[in-house]
């Protein structure tokens, strides 16, 4: 088809195409697409680190000071009630043995006239098998309440309070070795004079000398 037989170009010139828009980048953008996103538009995906180990991981209850960062630190008042009634979970039932079988030894002894001396009359073995028997109940109960303590942060007692132990540095459960050892090491807060236990009192981090040891710290569940 010619210029000429075009009914709206009568002069026979080439039709004038339309001028192109300049893009967002000062091209022009293809037949049939879409001009590119302007730069900056998304998001950088977030650094390493940000999410794993770092704001929300592993350093969680670390600053990198090395101060504390978590949750709220127990006061010493908390930790006092706690350890009272684990003291009594334990002194109870062992304490009911002892006395019974302490009773038993000593109900059984007799004086003999003739000689003055102490003599049996056969209910001291069973007595013995009976203060023996709380003494091994004290035993467990201990065991089980250090158990308790390093597989879930707390204790019967720490439990009714509401704290619980957890490593200084990561908030995580000590575990039951790390709680026996830690519950060794309280032998140091007793010398002298039981300042070890005394020290949360004015401690930064309100540690026990077991505490500093071991690495932990005992905050509000």
């Amino acid at each position: 088809m010619s210029y000429g037989n075009d009914p709206y170009n009568q002069g026979g010139y080439p039709p004038q195409q339309p001028p192109q828009q300049p893009g967002p980048q000062g091209g022009y953008p293809s037949q049939g697409g879409y001009p590119p996103p302007p730069q900056g538009s998304y998001p950088a995906p977030p650094q390493g680190g940000q999410y794993g180990g770092g704001q929300y991981g592993a350093g969680a209850y670390g600053q990198p000071s090395g101060g504390y960062g978590g949750p709220e630190l127990a006061h010493w008042g908390l930790r006092v009630g706690a350890y009272l009634i684990d003291a009594l979970i334990v002194g109870i039932p062992s304490g009911i043995l002892y006395t019974i079988g302490g009773s038993m030894t000593a109900s059984s002894l007799e004086v003999d006239p003739n000689t003055g001396q102490l003599t049996s009359t056969g209910g001291s073995g069973i007595g013995m098998i009976i203060y023996l028997l709380g003494f091994a109940v004290a035993i467990g109960l201990g065991l089980w309440l250090k158990y308790q303590e390093g597989t879930t942060g707390q204790t019967v007692g720490k439990k009714v309070v509401g704290i619980k132990t957890v490593k200084e540095q990561t908030g995580e459960y000590i575990g039951f070795g790390m709680a026996f050892v830690r519950y060794l090491c309280h032998i140091i807060d007793g010398l002298p004079c039981y300042i070890g236990f005394l020290w949360p009192l004015w401690d930064a981090k309100r540690q026990t000398f077991a505490d500093k040891i071991v690495g932990t710290v005992v905050v509000r569940a």
